[in-house]
This record gives structure tokens, sequence and C-alpha cells, in this order.
């Protein structure tokens, strides 16, 4: 008895690594941009010194029963990253169905795929709002979900709210981090 005991054993343990790194797979979705790399500078073009539009974003991988994306893009490090007090909020967007896998360069509201909503920014306003940091270099943090619902008409709502309506629904999350501000930004204007 003792010698199955230690045969099945390790082969009870390889398929508890084999489906926990299964899980691992299916939640991590890669979310990509062609106009700024992961942790690279995000052009001039797309802050609040330049013209102010969102950059293109594409996304796959998202898992089997994937329902809709959330998307958040925000700033942990207002109003000055030596002395962060506050996470700036720059875009809310959700129920972008689950068949879209790309927002082009500077989408507006009427161009979102059918039956995307929006949430408001800390501007206060639903479209987006590009990086314009007071002071420093920040980080821009786009980070993409796939939930295996699609969430009611929440009517504008802000992060808090999107986040708590999202509770329990994630499935798999995409990010991608850009950089902005003081020496970042003069360097991304030659």
């Amino acid at each position: 008895m003792k010698q199955l005991y230690l045969l099945f054993l390790p082969l009870f343990l390889f398929s508890i690594i084999l489906s926990a790194n299964a899980g691992e797979e299916r939640n991590a979705m890669e979310l990509t941009s062609p106009d700024f790399e992961s942790q690279g500078d995000i052009p001039v073009k797309y802050t609040c010194d330049g013209k102010d539009i969102s950059p293109a974003l594409a996304w796959s991988d998202a898992p089997h029963g994937t329902k809709s994306f959330a998307l958040i893009v925000d700033d942990p490090d207002a109003p000055d990253p030596a002395n962060p007090k506050m996470t700036w909020v720059h875009w809310i967007l959700y129920n972008l169905p689950a068949s879209s896998a790309f927002l082009p360069e500077d989408v507006g509201e009427k161009d979102l795929p059918e039956n995307t909503l929006g949430g408001l920014n800390d501007w206060n306003r639903t479209r987006y709002g590009g990086p314009c940091p007071p002071i420093g270099a920040h980080r821009y943090f786009h980070k993409l979900y796939a939930l295996d619902t699609v969430l009611p008409d929440l009517k504008k709502p802000t992060k808090a709210a999107l986040e708590s309506a999202m509770k329990g629904h994630v499935i798999a999350q995409g990010d991608r981090t850009g950089r902005a501000g003081g020496i970042v930004q003069e360097k991304t204007t030659k």
C-alpha cells in the first residue's frame, strides 16, 4: 500500500502543477500599442501638450467565456511622482464587445464599438484625457479586463463604481504601461 501511495503522490502533485499553470495562462491577455512600447515613452501627440488624442490599442488571448471588455487608463503618480497623493483617471470604457480586438488611434465616442459605454475620468468627462503631468515623469497604466458578463448601463461610472461592478467577473487582464512628463516629455518632442 505504501508503494502505491508513493507512486501516485508525484502524479497527483504533477497534475496540480499543470492545472495551476493552465489557469495562469488563461488569465493573461496581451495588450499592445503601435504608438508606444511597454514601459516606454508616450509620444507628446497623445498628451495635453500635443493633440490629446488616444493611442491605438490592440489585444489578444482573451479567454473562452469573455462576454465583454473594460478599459481603465490611470496615473498612480499624481500629482508628483516623488510624493504621489492620488491616482488620476484618464479614460474608462466598458462593455466593449467580446468580438472587438482593437481601438484605433483618436477614437471618438461615436466611433467606439457598438454598445461600448464610457465612464467619468478625473476631468469629469467620458472621453480620453491624455497624460498631463504637472511635475516629473509619470507612469500611465492601460488596463484591459476580460469580463464574463455584459454590465448594465452604470450611467457614466467612476473608476471605483466600475471596479465594484466588475468584482467577481474579471476572468483575464492585460496591461501596458507608458511614461510621460519631465525628461521623458522633452525627449519625445525632439
